[in-house]
C-alpha cells in the first residue's frame, strides 16, 4: 500500500496525518506523534485528496503531503513520480522521500482543484511495485474576496406614503469565495446610509420603507448606501457597498387650494365674444394626473356671461367672454369658481376634499365706442320733381359712452350717385343735391358716416337707401305705328285693329289711357273707335275698295 501523508490547519494549528489505503477499499486515518492513535474527525476527509492553502505568501515551497510505499525500506530503492495537472511546474515531489510541495501561490478562485497521479517504481529496474494511484489536490479557501454587487447602482421608485415594512428592492452581493467552507462567502447586509427612512434585511438584502407616511412632496429623492460584509460581519470580514437611488413616486394626497380666496380681472367692454379675457389657477403640489384640475363657474351673476376651461398642460383655468358686454348697462359681475382633482385616491379621502373655491370679481372697462346709429339701415322716399336742397329724411346716431360727446355726420362720397345728396353735419338731415328723374334712376344708395367731436377717428357708416317717387311727367305713346289693312267686303262692326299704348310713368300715374281720333282732322264716316281696355277701331258700315 501507499501511504498519503499530508498537513492541514486546525484552529491555527498545523497538523500532520498519514493515510495508508490498499485493496480493502477501507481507508483508515491516524495522527502521526510520539504515539498513534485512531481518530475520527468531524468532517469526512476523501481518501485520495490533499489540501494546499491558497495565496500562499511564505519564503519556501508550501508543504502538500507525502507519497510512501511499504516497499520503500529507506534505503533510497524506491522512485516516486508524480504526474497530472501541475506536476513539475506547480508541484514537485522529492523522488526519494515522496515529499510534495507547491511552488507557487494559487488562486482558488481560478482553479479549485489539480488531478494528478502517484507511481511508486523501483529505481535500479523502472519497474511499478504499486499500481499508479489518482488524487486530488484541492485548494483550500481564504478569505480573499470581498463581497459585490454586479448590477449597482440601483435607480428604484417606492410609492409615497407607503405603509412602513413596504419592500423597495432585494439586492445580491456575490462573495467569489468557497461558500462550502468556512464563513468566508457568508454574507451579511447593513445600511450605511439612508437611516432612519429605510432598513434592509441582513441576510436576504431586501430593502423596505422604515418610516410612516414619508412624503414626496417633502423630500423625493434619497441616496441608500447598502454594505455587504462577509465572515458573517464579523469583525476581519471584507466588505463592499453599493448605492441604491430610492425616488418616491407621487399620490393624490394633496387637494387643491387657490392661493387667494378673492381675485379681481379688468375686461373691457370691447372684449370680442369667444376670446379668452383672463386666467386663473389652484395650486396642486402633486404631479401628473394626480394633479389634474378641473374647473367649474358654480354661481354668480356672470355665470351666463362668462364660461371656463381647463388648459391641460398649464392647468390654468381660462376665462372666456360668452355674450357682449356694456359697460353702460352693467360695470362688474361675480363668478364663484371652484377648482376640483380629476382622479382621486380614495385611501386618502380623509385628506380631502380634493377642490377648493374662489370668489373672481369681473370689472368691466369703459372703451370709448364709436357713435351709435339709431337703425341699421336707412329707407327715404323723394319725389322725382323735387327741387334742390329739398329734405330727404334724417338719421341719428348718438355716443354710448357715458361722456355723450356731439356727433358729426357726413356723405362718404365713394360713386358719383353719392353727389345727389348733401347733409347736414348737426342735424343729420339729407337733402338733394341735384334735379331727379325717376325713369333715368329710380333709386340711390348712399352710406352716412357719423363721428364724436371729441374723437374723429371713431367712425360709424349706416346704408341708407333712397326712392325716387314718379311723377306724371311723360305722355302715352303709341306702342308702335299701325299700317291696318281690312276687306272690302268686311261687315259693319268688325275689329280691324287693336291699338296700345305705353307711359314711362309707374302706373299709378299713367297705367289707363283715353283713346280717342284727333279731332283737329276730318272723321272718316266709314271708321269708329271704341275706348276699352283693349281700344279697339272698328268699322262702322260697309265699304267697297272702289
Amino acid at each position: 500500500c501507499i501511504e498519503f501523508h499530508f498537513e492541514f490547519l486546525h484552529n491555527h494549528k498545523r497538523l500532520k496525518f498519514f493515510l495508508h489505503f490498499s485493496n480493502t477499499h477501507y481507508p483508515e486515518l491516524s495522527t502521526k506523534g510520539e504515539t498513534e492513535v485512531h481518530h475520527r474527525p468531524k468532517r469526512g476527509w476523501v481518501w485520495n485528496q490533499f489540501f494546499v492553502l491558497e495565496e500562499h505568501m511564505g519564503p519556501d515551497p508550501q508543504y502538500v503531503g507525502k507519497l510512501h510505499s511499504n516497499s520503500d525500506k529507506g534505503d533510497g530503492s524506491v522512485k516516486y513520480i508524480l504526474t497530472g495537472e501541475g506536476a513539475g511546474t506547480i508541484f514537485i515531489i522529492d523522488d526519494t522521500t515522496g515529499d510534495i510541495h507547491s511552488t507557487k501561490s494559487l488562486d482558488r478562485e481560478q482553479k479549485t482543484h489539480y488531478v494528478l497521479h502517484a507511481q511508486a517504481i523501483d529505481r535500479r529496474t523502472n519497474k511499478p511495485l504499486e499500481p499508479e494511484s489518482e488524487f486530488i489536490i484541492k485548494v483550500q479557501d481564504i478569505n480573499d474576496n470581498a463581497p459585490k454587487f454586479t448590477d449597482g447602482p440601483y435607480i428604484v421608485t417606492v410609492p409615497e406614503m407607503s405603509e412602513m415594512g413596504t419592500s423597495v428592492l432585494q439586492v445580491t452581493a456575490t462573495d467569489a469565495d468557497d461558500p462550502t467552507y468556512g464563513n468566508s462567502a457568508r454574507v451579511v447586509y447593513s445600511i450605511l446610509q439612508g437611516q432612519p427612512y429605510f432598513s434592509v434585511d441582513p441576510k436576504t438584502g431586501v430593502i423596505r420603507t422604515a418610516l410612516h407616511n414619508m412624503d414626496r412632496e417633502a423630500r423625493e429623492h434619497y441616496s441608500v448606501v447598502i454594505q455587504a460584509k462577509d465572515m458573517a460581519g464579523q469583525v476581519g470580514g471584507l466588505s463592499g457597498s453599493t448605492t441604491v437611488n430610492i425616488t418616491l413616486t407621487d399620490v393624490n394626497d394633496n387637494p387643491p387650494r387657490f392661493p387667494q380666496k378673492h381675485y379681481q380681472l379688468y375686461v373691457p367692454e370691447s372684449a370680442q365674444v369667444g376670446s379668452a379675457v383672463g386666467k386663473i389657477k389652484a395650486n396642486d403640489a402633486d404631479t401628473g394626473s394626480n394633479a389634474d384640475m378641473k374647473y367649474t363657474i358654480i354661481n354668480g351673476d356672470g355665470a351666463g356671461v362668462f364660461s371656463i376651461s381647463t388648459d391641460k398642460e398649464t392647468r390654468e383655468g381660462i376665462l372666456s367672454l360668452k355674450k357682449p358686454l356694456n359697460y353702460e348697462k352693467k360695470k362688474s359681475y361675480t363668478l364663484n369658481i371652484e377648482g376640483a382633482n380629476t382622479h382621486l385616491d380614495f385611501r386618502f379621502s380623509h385628506l380631502g376634499p380634493f377642490k377648493d373655491v374662489t370668489m373672481l370679481k369681473v370689472i368691466v372697462g369703459d372703451v370709448d365706442e364709436p357713435p351709435l346709429f339709431t337703425m341699421p339701415s336707412y329707407v327715404m322716399e323723394v319725389y322725382e320733381n323735387a327741387k334742390i336742397g329739398t329734405p330727404v329724411g334724417t338719421v341719428t346716431a348718438h355716443d354710448p359712452d357715458a361722456a355723450n360727446s356731439l356727433v358729426r355726420y357726413f356723405i362718404d362720397h365713394n360713386t358719383e350717385e353719392d353727389r345727389y345728396f348733401t347733409i347736414d353735419a348737426s342735424t343729420g338731415t339729407i337733402k338733394t343735391a341735384k334735379i331727379f328723374d325717376r325713369e333715368e334712376t329710380p333709386w340711390y344708395n348712399i352710406t352716412v358716416a357719423a363721428s364724436e367731436i371729441d374723437n374723429p377717428e371713431l367712425v360709424s357708416h349706416v346704408p341708407v337707401g333712397v326712392r325716387i317717387l314718379d311723377v306724371n311727367d311723360n305722355p302715352p305713346e303709341l306702342a308702335r305705328d299701325y299700317d291696318v289693312v281690312v276687306c272690302e267686303n268686311s261687315k259693319p262692326g268688325q275689329v280691324i285693329q287693336t291699338i296700345t299704348a305705353t307711359d314711362k310713368d309707374n302706373s299709378a300715374n299713367g297705367a289707363r289711357f283715353h283713346f280717342s281720333l284727333d279731332e283737329g282732322l276730318s272723321l272718316n264716316p266709314n271708321f269708329t273707335l271704341r275706348n276699352n281696355e283693349g281700344f279697339i277701331p272698328y268699322l262702322k258700315s260697309s265699304i267697297q275698295r272702289e
